[in-house]
């Protein structure tokens, strides 16, 4: 499986992208306390590992370096095959469904904003991508997760269906 698979950071060209960032109220007995929360995604491009998580300060800068921390704990690897996937994968999460098709060379990455700046970290270069139902950041990313998480190699296919991997 993708995430048990140890990854060493140390060993990684890590890219960080921040997703969004908003602003938030907590109305207590003194007044309102303001505090802002961060959705980073970091990853390599040429390792085809990515991650994602969420950081809470009172600071923006702060709030974005914790995400960052998180995010380096939570990485996997993804399958890609010839700068695409190798085949089609529909993430779910919440309200929102995120379609990954492979694509043929040159077509480049056909994506809106967070399902964008995922695909990029994971060093996709060739997709066709579709953000269904939310438009919420947070759960978009995750729907894309989800939908990276179920790409499987040719072998794994194979082992699974227990034939031999040139028949398929």
């Amino acid at each position: 499986m993708n995430e048990l698979q140890q990854i060493d950071v140390a060993a990684l060209d890590l890219k960080d992208q921040v997703v969004n960032i908003n602003r938030v109220t907590k109305v207590v007995k003194g007044g309102k306390n303001l505090s802002f929360t961060a959705l980073v995604v970091v990853g390599d491009p040429e390792k085809h590992v990515v991650g994602y998580a969420k950081g809470k300060a009172k600071e923006v800068p702060a709030a974005i370096r914790k995400a960052i921390e998180k995010a380096k704990k939570n990485l996997f690897k993804v399958n890609v095959l010839d700068h695409t996937i190798p085949h089609v994968a529909l993430g779910v999460y919440g309200a929102g469904r995120v379609l990954l098709k492979p694509a043929r060379a040159g077509k480049g990455t056909i994506a809106g904003g967070a399902v964008r700046a995922v695909v990029e970290a994971a060093g996709i270069q060739n997709v066709l991508t579709k953000s269904i139902g939310t438009k919420n950041p947070h759960n978009v990313v995750k729907a894309t997760f989800e939908a990276l998480k179920q790409l499987r190699e040719k072998n794994e296919v194979a082992a699974i269906r227990g034939i031999d991997a040139q028949r398929m």
